[in-house]
C-alpha cells in the first residue's frame, strides 16, 4: 500500500490543498466530433493511433464512458461544471438549429456558463493550480451584450490560446494558416492548426516546469470537427491504404479524416514526449476523452448512429486515463462514466476539498481508477435535450445495462438491453411495459428534481401534408 506523507495526510484531513510538489499537474485533452471506434484502442484498424493506443497501455481505458450530450456545448459545459446540461440550462450547442414551424417549442435555454458557478479551472486556481486553454471553446452568447465575458479566461483560465464563439475553425484558411484566432500565431502558409495549437501547448509546458505552482493544461481541440482537412502528405498515405482496404468493420474510409486523427494521434506523442524531456511525466495526470460522438455514422465502432442522434453512436466516448504510480498499466473497466465526473475527481486527484454544491452530479472516479472499488454508488445516468437535431427532442437514461429512450412529440419509448443489443437493434418497450414505465418514471422525476426545461406546443406548428 502506498503510504502518504504525514504532513498530506494532515492536510488532507484538514481539507487544505496539499502543497505544490505533492500535487499532480493536469494534461486534460477534449476531441471534437470523436467516434467510439475512432482510436486503435477502441478496434480501429484503418486510423492508426499508436501514440494514443500506448497511452491507453499506460493507464485505464474505460468502455462505458459517456459525454453528458450528443452534441458539443452542453457536454463541454458539463465537464467544466461538474452538472448535466439540463441542471444549468445550457443544452444545446451554441446556437442550435432553429425549427419555427415543429411541433414543439424550444425553451428559452442558457448559452453561457453562469458566473455565479465557480468551474473547475477557477477551483483548481483557488487551490495553487496555473491554468492554460487550448483550441476550441464554443461557450459563449454569440449574439448577446455580455459576450464579450465569456471567454475562458473570464472563467478560470490564465491563458486563452484559440478559443472563442466558434464551434468549427472559420478563419480565411480553416484548418490551415491563417487561423484568425485569439493569441495563435499564423506561422506560414500550409501551417495546420493542430500542429500550431501543439506548438502552443508545449510551449505552455516548458514555462510551467520552471514554475512552482502545478498546472492544468487543456487542451481542446478543434479537430476532428469538419471542415474535414488535413496535411496533404496524410491525405496521400490513406489514399493509399484504402485502396485494396479489408473494410471488416465497415469503417469510415475516409482519407482526409483518417489524416485528421493522425495528426491528433502525432499531438499527443508530442505532448507526452514534452513531458517525459520535463521531467514531469510522472507527476502528471493525462486524461483524453471526446465531446460527442463523431460526425458519420461509421465513426461510431458499432453502435447505433452517430453525433446529434439519441443512440450511443452519438454520446459513448472513449476514455483514457494515465496517472503514473496510481493507476496499474493496462487496466479497464466498464462502469459507466459521464463527463460531470471530472470536476470533483480533479479535485480530488489535487488533494484540494470536494465542492458538492458546485459539481453537483459527479461523482469522484479515483477509487475506480486506482482499482480500490469495482464499481460507482450510481446506477444512473440521465441526458435531456429538448432541442431538434438530426432527432427529434428526448429524453434518456441508462440504469445499469438499460436504457430507456422517450421523444417529447408522441411520447414514443424505446428500451434497450446494452449488455446483449450495445447496438440498440431491438426495442423492447412493447415486450417488457412494466420496465419502461419504472425508468420513464425515474427519468420524470430526475427531471423535476434539477429544474430541467420542457418543450412546449408551438403555436406556430404547421403540420406536413399527408
Amino acid at each position: 500500500m502506498k503510504t502518504i506523507p504525514l504532513l498530506l495526510f494532515s492536510l488532507l484531513l484538514a481539507g487544505l490543498p496539499a502543497a505544490a510538489e505533492d500535487r499532480p499537474n493536469f494534461v486534460f485533452l477534449l476531441v471534437d466530433d470523436l467516434g467510439w471506434g475512432d482510436f486503435g484502442c477502441y478496434g480501429a484498424e484503418f486510423y492508426e493511433t499508436p501514440n494514443i493506443d500506448k497511452l491507453a497501455d499506460q493507464g485505464m481505458i474505460f468502455s462505458n464512458a459517456y459525454a453528458a450530450c450528443t452534441v458539443c456545448s452542453p457536454s463541454r459545459a458539463a465537464i467544466l461544471t461538474g452538472c448535466y446540461p439540463a441542471r444549468i440550462h445550457l443544452t444545446d450547442w451554441i446556437k442550435g438549429h432553429v425549427r419555427p414551424r415543429a411541433p414543439l417549442a424550444v425553451p428559452d435555454w442558457n448559452m453561457r456558463i453562469d458566473h455565479e458557478r465557480v468551474v473547475l479551472p477557477e477551483a483548481l486556481k483557488e487551490g495553487g493550480y496555473s491554468t492554460g486553454f487550448f483550441g476550441k471553446w464554443h461557450l459563449m452568447p454569440i449574439d448577446a451584450e455580455d459576450f464579450e465575458e465569456h471567454y475562458p479566461t473570464d472563467h478560470g483560465f490564465d491563458l486563452n490560446v484559440g478559443g472563442r464563439e466558434w464551434g468549427q475553425p472559420k478563419g480565411p484558411g480553416k484548418y490551415f494558416s491563417p487561423f484568425g484566432m485569439p493569441n495563435l500565431d499564423d506561422g506560414e502558409k500550409g501551417d495546420y492548426l493542430t500542429d500550431k495549437l501543439t506548438d502552443a501547448a508545449l510551449d505552455y509546458l516548458d514555462e510551467q516546469s520552471k514554475a512552482e505552482n502545478p498546472f492544468l493544461l487543456y487542451f481542446s481541440y478543434y479537430t476532428l470537427h469538419g471542415p474535414i482537412m488535413a496535411p496533404p502528405e496524410l491525405v496521400k498515405k490513406y489514399q493509399e491504404k484504402a485502396k485494396g482496404f479489408d473494410n471488416k468493420k465497415n469503417e469510415l474510409l475516409n482519407p482526409k479524416r483518417a489524416g485528421m486523427v493522425e495528426s491528433l494521434d502525432n499531438s499527443v506523442g508530442r505532448l507526452m514526449a514534452k513531458l517525459e524531456e520535463l521531467g514531469i511525466a510522472d507527476n502528471t495526470v493525462v486524461i483524453l476523452t471526446g465531446d460527442n460522438g463523431g460526425d458519420y455514422p461509421e465513426t461510431s465502432g458499432g453502435l447505433r448512429d452517430y453525433k446529434a442522434f439519441s443512440h450511443e453512436g452519438g454520446v459513448r466516448e472513449p476514455f483514457v486515463v494515465r496517472w503514473p504510480g496510481e493507476i496499474q498499466a493496462g487496466s479497464s473497466s466498464d462502469v459507466p462514466v459521464i463527463g460531470t465526473d471530472f470536476y470533483p475527481t480533479l479535485l480530488k486527484m489535487a488533494g484540494l476539498p470536494a465542492r458538492p454544491d458546485e459539481h453537483c452530479d459527479g461523482l469522484n472516479l479515483t477509487p475506480l481508477l486506482k482499482g480500490e472499488v469495482e464499481d460507482l454508488d450510481r446506477d444512473t445516468l440521465y441526458w435531456h435535450y429538448p432541442h431538434y437535431h438530426r432527432t427529434k427532442p428526448y429524453g434518456a437514461v441508462r440504469e445499469g445495462d438499460w436504457k430507456l429512450i422517450e421523444f417529447f412529440e408522441d411520447g414514443a419509448l424505446e428500451l434497450f438491453d446494452l449488455a446483449n443489443d450495445p447496438s440498440e437493434s431491438k426495442n423492447l418497450a412493447e415486450e417488457k411495459p412494466e420496465l419502461a414505465q419504472r425508468l420513464l418514471k425515474k427519468m420524470q422525476d430526475w427531471r423535476k428534481s434539477v429544474d430541467a426545461q420542457m418543450m412546449t406546443p408551438n403555436p406556430k406548428h404547421v403540420p406536413k401534408k399527408k
